[in-house]
This record gives C-alpha cells, structure tokens and sequence, in this order.
C-alpha cells in the first residue's frame, strides 16, 4: 500500500502539470477552433527563459516563473497576431501548416540559442515530508499546490470577470459576440496569450523536478492532446479531469507495469475513448 501510495502522489503531481498544460491548449482551440501544435515548442521556451534568469541573474525561482508567463504570454499574442490571425478564414490545413512550421522554428532556435545539452535547475528545496511512510519533497508538494491555484484562479477567471465573460462568449457564439460589440480580434489575443502562459507555468513548474532540453515539449504536446480529446474538446473540466486520469494512469503503470512503456498508456487511453465515446467525457455529439 506505501508503494500504491507513493505512486498515487506522483500521479497527482504529473496530472495536475498535464492539466495546467492542457487547459491553455483547450482554451486556445475553444476561441481560434485549431489545435495549436506549436504549444509543446513554446512549452519549452518557457522551461529555459525561467533557467536562464536563475542561473544568469539568481532570480527567485517564482519570481522566474511570473516572469516566464508574462513573457511568453506577449510571445504568443504576438504568433496569434502574426501567424495564426491571418489564416483564420482559411481552410484549416493552413493553419496545421503554420503551426508545424513554427515548431520547427522554435525547436530550431533553442538548439542555436540554448544548445543541445540537457540542463537542469539547481536544487530549490531539500526537505522531504513522511506521511504514514509516503514521502513527499517540498519541491514536488509545492507543484501540486501551485498548478492548482492556477488552474482555480483560471476558473474565477473565466467564470467571474468581465473578460472571462467575452471569452466564453465568443468561444460558444463568436459572431453573436461580435454583434454585440465584442473584439474578436483582441478576445482571440488575450486567449493565446493566456494559453501560452499556462504552458509556461507548467514548464517552469516540472523542470525542477525533470530537466529542461530542447524537445521537452515534444511528448506533453502528445500527451495534452489525449488529454483533451478524452475530456472533450473546447471543455474545460474535462481538461482538468482529463489530466489528472493520464497523471495517475501514467504513475501507477510506471510503478506496477514497467516506466519504460509509461507514454504508451496515454495513447492506449486514446484508443479506448475514441472506441467508447468519441466525443470524450464532456464533449457533445454532432446533432
């Protein structure tokens, strides 16, 4: 049961990092209706412009993080802006193209700006917790309290600003919500640029507990979008539940099958909710 345990707890910690990342793919695809591939690469981005200002200029590491987020924030209002804004009446293959492309351009920089190598924070934390013989870091602990605050501060967000009210309404209804007066144009900036700062916290979150490289971005990219296709796409909640399933799932195969197929359960749970429900948990048929 320790080990059950063990496990369960670093399935909590993986999945509520999947859902944050998840949750700024969802909400991306909610307003634009395209799945941005390029998340991953900013993903990445975001894991060493919050090393680089630890290493470089010893900033507090959530002091990085903010700044992570607001940086990348304002890169991805700028792609929204430059790369995706002027395909958004064309066919969506155009889209799918720009957003390949930029991975590439992204991935491809890193490795000129930042290298090849595999890096890895300077510990942050050393002390460790025993709860009925489960131990737990500070630093993981401090992960799972961090990307639920955020994903709860996105939900007030959402739910009970002005802000988060355009965005829900151009999300179910976009040209009613131009009817009314309201900015597609900006509510789609103000969204990407959120999405890219969620997955920028989630980076700067996990890279303490794993390493920051070039293509780390790569396998959460796959994994975020399992996740959102098994939780309904432009939902939510079922990015959220979503996430935390694929977390524990992934944790728990590791522990008790073999971590060397802990990926493959994510497309495996793939599989199983395109064959049940393919509309996922939250998502709604086609009428």
């Amino acid at each position: 049961m320790v080990i059950f345990f063990q496990q369960v707890l670093n399935g909590i910690m993986l999945g509520a990092v999947y859902s944050l990342f998840a949750l700024g793919l969802t909400i991306i695809y909610g307003i634009l209706k395209i799945p941005n591939f390029a998340h991953g690469a900013l993903y990445m981005w975001a894991g060493f412009t919050s090393l680089f200002l630890v290493i470089n200029f010893h900033t507090n590491y959530w002091v990085s993080l903010l700044i992570g987020m607001a940086v990348l924030g304002l890169v991805g209002v700028g792609i929204e802006r430059v790369v995706f804004r002027p395909l958004r009446e064309q066919p969506h293959i155009n889209s799918f193209i720009g957003a390949v492309g930029l991975i590439f351009v992204l991935e491809s920089l890193s490795l000129i700006v930042w290298g090849p190598d595999f890096r890895r924070f300077p510990p942050l934390y050393d002390q460790t917790f025993n709860i009925f013989g489960v131990t737990i870091t500070l630093e993981r602990l401090l992960v799972i309290v961090a990307a639920i605050l955020f994903i709860i501060l996105l939900q007030l967000f959402i739910k009970r600003t002005w802000m988060g009210a355009t965005i829900e309404a151009v999300a179910q209804n976009p040209e009613g919500a131009q009817l009314v007066g309201i900015s597609i144009d900006r509510v789609s900036s103000l969204t990407f640029g959120i999405g890219i700062a969620l997955a920028a916290a989630a980076a700067t979150l996990i890279a303490p507990v794993f390493l920051v490289y070039s293509t780390m971005g790569d396998m959460p990219n796959l994994k975020a979008f399992v996740i959102i296709i098994v939780g309904g796409l432009g939902s939510i909640p079922g990015a959220v539940i979503g996430g935390f399933m694929l977390g524990l799932i992934e944790a728990l195969g590791g522990g008790y099958i073999s971590t060397d197929y802990k990926d493959i359960f994510a497309f495996g749970i793939l599989v199983t909710f395109l064959t049940i429900r393919p509309t996922g948990l939250f998502g709604k048929g086609v009428r």
